[in-house]
């Protein structure tokens, strides 16, 4: 029997993954410069983190509706923020202020970033066709199961049909811009490693 991985798989899946978190980290933070200047353009104000961050109101299911009954919602939070404020009351008993919600709400939006980068990192090295398109295909998969998807299924945002095209050409682009500084960060970490 022949036990050979194929040649694919010849990867190493701890490379992948330091490789994945700091390549995470260097494209939420590039994501959020990003965010950052469309925001200040388009609106004149800047907000810390996320492409949640223009998917502002309440919504009445899931953890928004606990958060409403509990009278702890703020129709300005973004997900990150009702993210951070529904696991602080849950699990420390404590209701954030809002300086504490925006400080949680960054942490909550570059560990999911640090995550989704580590999932793509050792991903590459055991299937490298996933780097292909520079990254993008991949900024796009995020927006599409987390923005689109998984977000407003908890409750953490309204549901799509309730934002303006506008506001969905934001994050998708937003989510483009991380997935290509994620491939071009993890191109010259794993060329070092």
């Amino acid at each position: 029997m022949n036990f050979k991985q194929p040649e694919e798989a010849n990867g190493d899946l701890l490379k992948g993954l330091v490789t994945g978190i700091v390549s995470g980290l260097v494209a939420s933070w590039v994501m959020n410069q990003f965010q950052a200047t469309w925001q200040k353009i388009a609106e004149g104000e800047e907000r810390g983190h996320g492409a949640q961050s223009m998917q502002q109101g309440s919504p009445e299911r899931g953890i928004g509706k606990i958060l409403e009954e509990r009278g702890t919602d703020d129709p300005n939070d973004d997900s990150a923020q009702r993210l951070s404020e529904y696991v602080s009351e849950e699990v420390f008993d404590h209701r954030l202020t809002k300086s504490e919600k925006d400080a949680a709400g960054t942490a909550f939006h570059y560990a999911f970033g640090m995550t989704s980068g580590a999932v793509y990192g050792a991903a590459a090295e055991f299937l490298p066709a996933v780097t292909s398109g520079a990254g993008l295909p991949y900024g796009a998969l995020i927006w599409v199961a987390a923005d689109e998807g998984v977000v407003p299924l908890l409750g953490l945002s309204k549901s799509p049909a309730e934002y303006p095209l506008s506001t969905h050409a934001y994050a998708f682009t937003s989510h483009l811009v991380y997935g290509l500084a994620n491939e071009m960060t993890r191109r010259a970490v794993r060329s070092v490693l």
